[in-house]
């Protein structure tokens, strides 16, 4: 295996940690052609994926071990609901008035979805750790996107630690 860099080693040290294994947020202090080079080069050594999460060959470059299992299958209802935010440019009839809206695959709304679909459910903090929000932001999401736009049903309830933990039922 090719020599890494201290910063090279660092984004994947971070992302280690991270429950899915996804190098974002970077360090902050790697930014423009720099940040660009770093990804480049562990996607190149086969240490990222296209979608920038650590591979098996990435956690053993740091001496780790994934933190959790491969996702399983969805919840139905969570499915649904990604289905609807992915799914949203298509349309049934050639309806001139409808707007078409730009579908993307792997959406911080939909990996939020996922998250609130984990048994465990997930707090603010992982939320905004996961995808780089503030905490008002979630909560934003959560009132009108999941409830309002989505019908989704999201529940909290407090951890004996005192954390507030959000899921989806």
């Amino acid at each position: 295996m090719a020599k890494l860099s201290a910063t090279q080693t660092a984004v994947l040290e971070l992302a280690a940690y991270r429950p899915e294994g996804d190098i974002e947020p970077l360090p902050p202090t790697l930014r423009g052609g720099a940040k660009l080079k770093v990804i480049a080069a562990l996607y190149g050594l086969g240490l990222i994926t296209k979608k920038n999460r650590l591979t098996e060959a990435g956690y053993a470059a740091v001496g780790r071990k994934r933190l959790a299992p491969a996702p399983a299958a969805p919840d139905p209802a969570i499915a649904a609901a990604v289905a609807t935010t992915q799914g949203a440019g298509k349309r049934e009839t050639q309806d001139a008035s409808a707007p078409i809206r730009r579908t993307r695959d792997n959406t911080k709304q939909a990996t939020v979805i996922q998250m609130l679909g984990r048994p465990e459910g997930a707090t603010i903090r992982q939320i905004c750790d996961a995808t780089g929000w503030q905490a008002h932001t979630v909560r934003g999401t959560f009132a009108g996107a999941f409830k309002k736009k989505l019908g989704l049903n999201v529940i909290s309830e407090k951890t004996d630690q005192g954390d507030r933990v959000y899921r989806v039922s």
